[in-house]
């Protein structure tokens, strides 16, 4: 077979066909394949960022399934294995015979240094985080930087010497070299991270490298998947009916509103109060979807009955797994009074479906309800519009969509409701009550001081089998622990624990004290994920 070499002139591959996957441009996109990297899944979000649709899948991937997808070209991630460890993720040549550009980041680029005959070695010393840049030769992938930089270093092993037919473009203290390219071939390699803040000029690299070397026209964004996205839902369903579980969250609400674009009446949104929903959150969503939108919506009382199948469960992912058969059999039954839809319509995001253990290889960090958790005997076709979107991209298809601004930025709420945060121990109605009350008052002082928009979550958790000694009212107490835990984050894949004001936290630990009898002490937890999670359980 013929190879298309993409350099300057050349011709580039042929469009691919329509896309499957939702939210995937049916032109354009760039692949990255994941071999093992903290930062693999910030490299694709990076990529969309720049205007070009980019997905993340593992590295071990057949090369058909990429040929047939016919990428403008592929990115290999970095990763924390040495390329000389027996158990080293492996580079297939054929990734880089397909006639498309390749990029390698850190492990990456050193793989494949390797494999074409560069040296690679491990370095007597280490490079770990900034690092000073020294740009020999431009060439095309470095094109109009300065010749000293600062960028974003992680690696032991070190390419000592290039490729053959390759041109070294850039070194560093610990890096004879940094950068290399070979523009015949079109593949590129990098040792630092462009896709961190760290590299103040990497966002300019990978531009060069998705529209000088690609030819991406980087004309893609959250919005523009809109209408391909509704084009989409109609094919899918036809002439059917659907449902839609609605929780009131982003996710859910913005997946209603794109489906209800799309097929209007056929949808009907059923509404599950499962008694596990924060404070006077229930009439919101309902007042908000029949008055605002006209949204067809069923509304199902059903606390006594979730709060009766968790009763005694302690264990997390038997709570998750509970919970989300329930809300597929409330939904079945609610289904068999209107007619029995084909269809069940979810907010599933592309951060569920890596963290489930879907799409990337990756090992299940969580079991999300509308992922992982479905039953196996699930009598629903799926439509899933958000699940190749992250976080903030829904919330632009949100606002596009005209949905209100409290709702577009309202707060990542899990599926599970509060019974997942009531850890350690089961989800009674007075625990319900307390953390509700709880986490009421630090909503309501965090919206007061302004920060509710800074935040990505911002919540409490109760340790249900830890009670504390205290003393209220010159006598002693014997009460619960409620935990505060507020993150800043950009997509939940990580984030850091937000430095709240104390005076602040003053006035809600006063407040949860005095006002809930059941609570003698307030603590702030200040773990970051990695290593821990957002969420406890």
């Amino acid at each position: 077979m013929t190879k298309t070499v993409a350099t300057a002139g050349s011709a580039l591959p042929a469009s691919p066909p329509a896309a499957e996957d939702p939210g995937r441009s049916a032109a354009q996109e760039v692949l990255v394949l994941d071999f093992g990297g903290q930062y693999s899944q910030l490299i694709a979000r990076r990529v969309r960022e720049c205007g070009v649709f980019s997905e993340l899948l593992p590295h071990h991937v057949p090369v058909e399934e990429i040929r047939a997808r016919a990428p403008r070209g592929l990115i290999l991630s970095g990763g924390p294995a040495s390329v000389y460890s027996e158990h080293a993720p492996e580079l297939r040549r054929e990734l880089l015979e397909l006639g498309i550009p390749v990029l390698g980041i850190c492990y990456g680029m050193q793989a494949m240094a390797r494999e074409l005959g560069g040296r690679v070695e491990g370095a007597a010393v280490g490079e770990f985080g900034r690092s000073q840049l020294a740009v020999r030769e431009n060439g095309r992938l470095l094109a109009g930087l300065p010749t000293e930089q600062t960028c974003w270093m992680s690696h032991r092993d070190t390419v000592f010497e290039a490729p053959p037919g390759s041109t070294p473009l850039a070194s560093s203290d610990e890096s004879p070299v940094a950068a290399f390219e070979d523009v015949e071939r079109g593949l590129y390699g990098i040792q630092f991270h462009p896709e961190v803040v760290h590299t103040p000029y990497g966002t300019q690299i990978l531009t060069t490298f998705l529209e000088d070397v690609c030819g991406c026209d980087r004309s893609w964004s959250a919005t523009s998947v809109i209408a391909e996205q509704i084009e989409r839902i109609r094919a899918q369903v036809a002439d059917g009916k659907a449902i839609c579980g609605l929780s009131g969250g982003v996710d859910s609400s913005v997946a209603a509103l794109l489906v209800h674009r799309a097929i209007g009446d056929q949808l009907t949104c059923v509404f599950v109060d499962h008694g596990l929903m924060r404070k006077n959150e229930g009439d919101q969503v309902i007042a908000a979807f029949r008055e605002t939108f006209g949204v067809p919506l069923v509304a199902v009382a059903a606390e006594d009955r979730f709060l009766g199948r968790l009763e005694g469960i302690s264990d997390p992912e038997t709570k998750r797994k509970i919970i989300g058969g329930e809300f597929i059999r409330v939904f079945e039954e609610e289904a068999a009074k209107l007619g029995n839809p084909r269809f069940l319509v979810q907010g599933t995001l592309y951060s569920d479906v890596i963290e489930s253990g879907g799409g990337t290889g990756a090992a299940t960090i969580k079991s999300h309800h509308n992922v992982a958790g479905l039953p196996e005997d699930l009598r629903f076709e799926l439509v899933e519009p958000l699940r190749s979107l992250f976080k903030d991209e829904v919330r632009e298809v949100g606002a596009e969509l005209g949905l209100p601004e409290r709702l577009v930025w309202r707060q990542p709420f899990p599926g599970p409701g509060l019974a997942i945060r009531i850890v350690g121990g089961a989800v009674t109605r007075e625990r319900l009550e307390i953390l509700r009350d709880a986490d009421h008052v630090l909503q309501d002082e965090i919206r007061t001081a302004g920060l509710y928009r800074e935040l990505w979550q911002s919540f409490c958790v109760l340790p249900a089998d830890l009670k504390t000694v205290g003393v209220q009212g010159d006598e002693r107490s014997y009460g619960y622990v409620v935990v505060i835990r507020a993150v800043t984050s950009d997509d939940a894949m990580t984030a850091d624990w937000a430095r709240l004001p104390y005076d602040l936290l003053e006035r809600v630990a006063s407040r949860m004290i005095n006002e809930i009898r059941q609570v003698n002490r307030v603590v702030l937890d200040i773990t970051s994920k990695p290593p821990g999670t957002i969420e406890w359980e």
